[in-house]
């Protein structure tokens, strides 16, 4: 086996969680209500995979980890501005480098193009300032680099961003931020990928899959009328009324960690490590919809695991649990343990299971630590049997 190929290949970690709420609203909709989807004829409680994946991204952020992450934002600018300041440049000069490059990656809106343009009086229009709906993932070392560019040339924009139409300037930012490695900085890239429209080099494929969290059984919305006094009012009677939507439910979670893909970007350094801060991550991280008035603070109640080649499968839930006078958590154990079972006998050698872990959330001695355990030293004899060919 050579240096560059992987011991992974396509190897894949697969999480299927169940997880139960109480009274919240996890994932609001354009209206403020829970998140919902139509499954095998049934409303089910929904929270979507990009709701989800990023507060993993960010509970990535909080755990004590060997890594530094990167920033998804709009505000690339002040990113590139206070690193120009860092390296020497006046404020002016910084502000010159950084809207050279945020006018290659970010799209402006018709209204703020227009908004510096003056009505047939003279006079600003005044129209609403919007950047598009573009945002760039950045590591800190990349940032960096662009800067460390621009003072090379006096921090004169023009000397580094030379071409003249976006498509050629992005590729001249890709050639000097150079060979993507995310190893130690921006995991959080080489885990849940990047998409550069103007720059194909600068794109990087996720290791990290997130289905829609959907629930088990069928959830209808509930509705919350409340009211607000005011402290210092005399008044007999609320201030304010309001209403709001909530509902409770037991999601199932579907989340694949493409080994082989982590390694590739991560140019095969810190990969277990790695594997490590994401299971965390992924074990502590909710979402923030209404934490602060309906507090949904609840972490995995059961999870099968395994470490597998091949096709992803994730279990559907198609026909709605039912409760059993314990809820939905105990029929929705059996479902996910049959379903799961029945296809890793139906598809036979190309279920390629490599390992299973034990399950989790039953035997209060099996914790999450030693789950992490399980899952990175499978992943390790793994490689080594591989290496050994």
């Amino acid at each position: 086996m050579t240096e560059t190929q992987s011991p992974y290949g396509n190897l894949i970690v697969e999480f299927h969680i169940l997880q139960s709420f109480p009274v919240t609203c996890l994932n609001r909709d354009d209206v403020g209500a829970p998140k919902t989807a139509l499954v095998g004829g049934t409303t089910r409680a929904r929270v979507s995979s990009q709701c989800w994946k990023r507060h993993v991204r960010l509970a990535m952020k909080q755990l004590s980890t060997p890594f530094t992450y990167g920033s998804r934002t709009k505000l690339i600018k002040a990113l590139i501005e206070k690193a120009c300041i860092e390296a020497g440049a006046t404020e002016q000069q910084a502000e010159n480098c950084a809207e050279s490059v945020e006018n290659i990656f970010i799209k402006k809106n018709e209204s703020e193009k227009n908004a510096a343009k003056n009505d047939v009086d003279g006079e600003a229009k005044e129209t609403k300032k919007e950047k598009s709906d573009t945002l760039l993932f950045l590591s800190p070392s990349e940032v960096k680099k662009i800067a460390a560019a621009f003072k090379q040339e006096g921090f004169i924009p023009d000397k580094v961003i030379k071409q003249k139409v976006a498509d050629k300037q992005a590729k001249e930012i890709a050639a000097l931020i150079g060979k993507l490695n995310f190893a130690v900085d921006g995991v959080d890239i080489a885990l849940f990928g990047r998409m550069v429209a103007q720059a194909a080099s600068m794109q990087v494929e996720a290791a990290a899959s997130f289905s829609h969290a959907i629930s088990t059984h069928k959830v209808t919305n509930e509705v919350e009328f409340f009211s607000a006094l005011d402290d210092e009012s005399k008044e007999p009677g609320s201030a304010h009324i309001g209403s709001l939507e909530f509902n409770s439910a037991t999601y199932y979670r579907y989340v694949s960690l493409n080994i082989g893909q982590l390694w590739e970007n991560m140019a095969g350094q810190n990969v277990i490590e790695a594997v490590k801060a994401f299971t965390r991550a992924l074990y502590t991280a909710i979402p923030a919809g209404r934490q602060t008035t309906q507090s949904g603070a609840c972490w995995w109640e059961y999870a099968r695991i395994f470490i597998r080649r091949g096709q992803r499968l994730q279990v559907p839930f198609e026909t709605a649990v039912k409760a059993d006078g314990g809820g939905f958590l105990s029929p929705s154990k059996k479902v996910l343990d049959t379903y799961l079972d029945k296809k890793e006998k139906l598809a036979g050698s190309l279920f390629g299971k490599v390992a299973e872990i034990p399950p989790f959330g039953d035997d209060d001695s099996f914790t999450i630590d030693a789950l992490i355990n399980s899952i990175t030293s499978a992943l390790k004899t793994t490689a080594s049997t591989k290496s050994a060919l």
